[in-house]
């Protein structure tokens, strides 16, 4: 698996097969909110000087209330891929991985190009004491599978006896704050968060590690002296500190228009995590085509043919649009 992963996003090599400008195509290929709140103003100070400290306090205490992370600030990254890139740091030589699996690619793609063992585990009681670093995505992408926190104590607590650390990725934990375990003081847990996600902003490239000192200050070492813009820090206080709930209005709409369009056109829904949901068709393949020549977007998945993956519409013509290209496969 030392080859590029596929992700959702890939609207311009769609563009290249199928036509059309990109504007005019529907992407449903990524789990991003696609009503994103009205910006701020961001000083000039943020886009003319480097981000100094007082830029990043800000970003981090914001996210310490927002997450409910306990004494943990957490420290801002510029994406989380950015720190999955630097995890088979933390794994000692012939040290095994386990991850739990199927889920986001790029976590088996970065241990195995370092040299390390992947297990891919279905549950997590196959974890055994061989095992020097498990990751557990929670809320699952693709498939929205879930573990809250009374699930994931036996496992931290195997982990703190044998020495490991468990990363548990919540890039998709906005919508579901009842499952974080952000607020752990376990010192061999690391929590992932994504911001681009649920504010519908990916493109700034930020999001936040929740660790304990010892290792988030590794991980600052690692990524170097002001690894996120002060925009995107202003952003992000700013964001953080706002009242959220219409945008979790918004997107339990959104979602809602989703179903009733899958609903109506007789598709399985496998799982769901509130900005995307899975869905199994036998001709998953075909279906995915169908919609690339109506130029819609999905997300397919060669590890399982008969999957794909619906983001959200931006509004009820994008539901009307996925609806009528259903329609027109089903007949």
């Amino acid at each position: 698996m030392n080859g590029r992963i596929t992700h959702g996003g890939g609207i311009a090599a769609a563009v290249a097969i199928h036509g059309g400008r990109i504007e005019d195509w529907l992407d449903l290929s990524t789990g991003i909110n696609p009503c994103p709140p009205a910006l701020p103003d961001i000083p000039a100070r943020a886009w003319h000087r480097l981000p100094d400290q007082e830029l990043e306090l800000a970003a981090r205490e914001a996210a310490q209330r927002y997450y409910g992370s306990g004494d943990r600030l957490p420290l801002p990254v510029p994406g989380t891929q950015s720190v999955i890139q630097l995890l088979p740091r933390l794994v000692p030589a012939g040290g095994r991985v386990a991850i739990l699996s199927p889920t986001y690619g790029e976590y088996r793609r970065v241990f195995e190009l370092a040299g390390f063992t992947v297990d891919a585990m279905s549950d997590l009681d196959e974890v055994t004491e061989r095992h020097a670093l498990v990751v557990v995505v929670n809320p699952n992408n693709p498939d929205g599978r879930t573990f809250h926190p009374q699930q994931l104590a036996p496992l931290i607590e195997q982990l703190g006896r044998q020495g490991g650390y468990l990363v548990v990725d919540e890039a998709f934990g906005d919508a579901t704050p009842e499952i974080t375990i952000a607020a752990t003081d376990e010192p061999h847990v690391i929590v992932f968060r994504s911001f681009g996600k649920f504010f519908g902003l990916a493109g700034i490239r930020l999001g936040f590690v929740i660790a304990g000192k010892p290792i988030a200050e590794r991980m600052a070492d690692w990524l170097g002296p002001w690894a996120v813009s002060g925009p995107a820090l202003t952003l992000a206080t700013h964001l953080l500190s706002s009242d959220v709930e219409p945008i979790h209005a918004r997107i339990a709409e959104r979602w809602n228009g989703l179903y009733q369009v899958l609903n109506r056109a007789g598709l399985e829904i496998a799982g769901a995590a509130g900005l995307l949901t899975l869905v199994q068709h036998e001709r998953a393949a075909e279906l995915h085509e169908h919609l690339c020549r109506h130029h819609i977007l999905t997300r397919r998945f060669d590890y399982r043919s008969d999957w794909l993956r619906f983001g959200l519409a931006p509004d009820t013509a994008g539901d009307a649009r996925l609806a009528e290209a259903l329609d027109r496969f089903s007949r």
